[in-house]
C-alpha cells in the first residue's frame, strides 16, 4: 500500500453484521500504518455501539464516531469524506457495515487508485447481471436497477452499468474537485456524487463484484428512492442544458 487509506464504514443498527465485516477485511491491508478505519455509528438503536466499543481493543487503527442524531447515509459519507480531506488521506474506501459487500475485495477496488491508473473505482453487481440474481438480489430490485440505470444513462449521456452500488473507492483528490457537501443526507447522495463526477469529467472505473443478500436489513424505501434518483437526474440534465442552475452541479 503506497498511499494513505481511510476505510469508511457507515453503521446503523448493524449489531448482527459489523464484527464479521471488520474481521473479513484482509489482514495484510490492516497491518500497514497507512490504513485507518473510520466507523460512523449513525445513532443506532440496537447494540451496535456496545459492540464497537470493544473494537477499540483491536490491533488495527480505528476511530469511532457516534452521531447523537441520525445523519443519514449521505450525511455519514460527508463526515467521512471531510475527515479524509482534513487528515490528508489519499484514498477513501466506502464499506457498508451491514455485510452487503465483501471486504475481501477491497484490495481489488483500491488497486487502480493506489497505482494511479484511476481516480474513482466502483464495484458493480450489474456488469454480470445474471450473477446478481444468483446472489439472491430480489427480482423487483434487479428489474428496477436495470430500468432506473437505463433512464439515468439516457438523461446523463453516460454508460454506467449501475448507479446504485454502494461499494466505492475514491481518490481524495477527486472528492476535492466536487461539491459533495451540497448533496442530500439520504440514499440518493450516491446518485448525486456520480453526477458530480461525470460533470467534472472524472472517469469512473467499474469492477464486477458479487451480489450478497442474506438477511441484511434494508433501510432504503424503494419507491421514494426511485423517485428521488430520477428527479435529481432530471434536474441535473436541465442544469447541463442551462435551463436551471443548481449549485451542487456547478
Amino acid at each position: 500500500m503506497n498511499k494513505k487509506l481511510l476505510i469508511l464504514i457507515p453503521s446503523y443498527n448493524v449489531e448482527k453484521f459489523i464484527k464479521k465485516v471488520l474481521y473479513s477485511i484482509p489482514k495484510k491491508l490492516l497491518k500497514t500504518n497507512k490504513v485507518e478505519l473510520l466507523i460512523v455509528n449513525d445513532a443506532s438503536t440496537d447494540n451496535t455501539l456496545k459492540i464497537l466499543k470493544k473494537i477499540k481493543k483491536y490491533s488495527f487503527k480505528v476511530k469511532i464516531i457516534t452521531n447523537k442524531t441520525n445523519r443519514g447515509y449521505g450525511g455519514v459519507q460527508k463526515i467521512g469524506f471531510n475527515y479524509a480531506i482534513k487528515n490528508k488521506f489519499n484514498i477513501v474506501a466506502l464499506l457498508h457495515g451491514d455485510g452487503q459487500y465483501k471486504p475481501q475485495l477491497l484490495p481489488k477496488l483500491i488497486g487502480p487508485i493506489n497505482k494511479n491508473s484511476s481516480e474513482v473505482v466502483f464495484g458493480s453487481r450489474m456488469l454480470k447481471p445474471l450473477n446478481a440474481l444468483k446472489g439472491n438480489m430480489p427480482i423487483y430490485k434487479f428489474v428496477g436497477n436495470i430500468i432506473i440505470t437505463g433512464i439515468q444513462n439516457l438523461f446523463l449521456i453516460s454508460k454506467m452499468s449501475e448507479f446504485h452500488s454502494g461499494y466505492r473507492v475514491y481518490s481524495v483528490e477527486s472528492l476535492k474537485k466536487i461539491p459533495f457537501n451540497y448533496n442530500s443526507n439520504f440514499f440518493h447522495f450516491d446518485t448525486e456524487i456520480i453526477i458530480q463526477l461525470l460533470f467534472a469529467k472524472i472517469k469512473i472505473k467499474e469492477i464486477p463484484i458479487p451480489t450478497i443478500y442474506s438477511g441484511q436489513i434494508s433501510h432504503l424505501k424503494g419507491i421514494k428512492y426511485s423517485y428521488n434518483v430520477i428527479k435529481i437526474t432530471l434536474l441535473a440534465m436541465l442544469h447541463r442544458f442551462g435551463i436551471l442552475k443548481i449549485d451542487k452541479f456547478k
